[in-house]
């Protein structure tokens, strides 16, 4: 469970973290040259700092996420977090052999529903992240690479740093996150074992259908 609500989490964690180590100070205007650049001319460490900042921009200027009003919370990560997922590819690792099985409808049909899934799961749990904060690890990487994992680690007070992996790969639309890991532990894995026991037993119909009743 902690993966899961990691995977959606994390760029809040990132702006709080943010906001200790180096708050703005208010009305300071960007230095020149720091302009924003558009996601997709992002390399993936650039990527998480830019939606970290525009993330914490957001919370700064809204006393309701402050508070940690979840409506507001899930506007902010449908607005900001979430294009840069790619649940697709997410889906297809977690279902593994199973995925072929998928007609071009149900894949978006599966697409759509661990999505949604997962932004429920988050939704409901957003409480149990107030008060860590997250460090960025710098990247490295090969010239030309278009997979890549960026390494972060979750800081809890009196607690050992929770070491994060985000698994990103870059395609037509830049640098997307399809998997992530946890103190070693995969979203993907966390779920695989279960999708193809139900895609084993009720089919990918039988998988819809379970995760569509996760998210009431």
């Amino acid at each position: 469970m902690k993966t899961t609500l990691a995977f959606v989490a994390s760029f809040f964690l990132a702006a709080s973290a943010a906001a200790q180590q180096s708050p703005a100070p208010k009305g300071q205007a960007e230095p020149q040259g720091q302009a924003a650049q558009a996601p997709s001319q992002l390399n993936p460490e650039d990527l998480v700092k830019q939606v970290t900042s525009d993330v914490l921009g957001t919370i700064q200027s809204d006393k309701k996420l402050q508070a940690g009003d979840k409506q507001k919370a899930l506007k902010l990560a449908e607005e900001k977090v979430l294009p840069h997922i790619d649940f697709q590819e997410a889906v297809h690792l977690a279902m593994g052999r199973s995925w072929n099985q998928a007609t071009p409808e149900q894949r978006e049909q599966l697409t759509k529903a661990f999505r949604t899934m997962l932004v429920r799961i988050y939704s409901n749990a957003i409480e149990r992240y107030q008060g860590q904060t997250m460090k960025v690890l710098p990247v490295r990487m090969q010239p030309g690479a278009t997979e890549v994992v960026v390494r972060n680690q979750y800081l809890s007070p009196g607690r050992p740093p929770t070491p994060v992996e985000y698994s990103m790969r870059k395609g037509p639309d830049g640098w997307k996150i399809y998997d992530i890991a946890v103190e070693g532990v995969s979203l993907v894995l966390t779920y695989r074992a279960e999708f193809e026991n139900i895609t084993r037993t009720s089919g990918v119909d039988g998988l819809i259908k379970k995760m569509q009743e996760k998210q009431a």
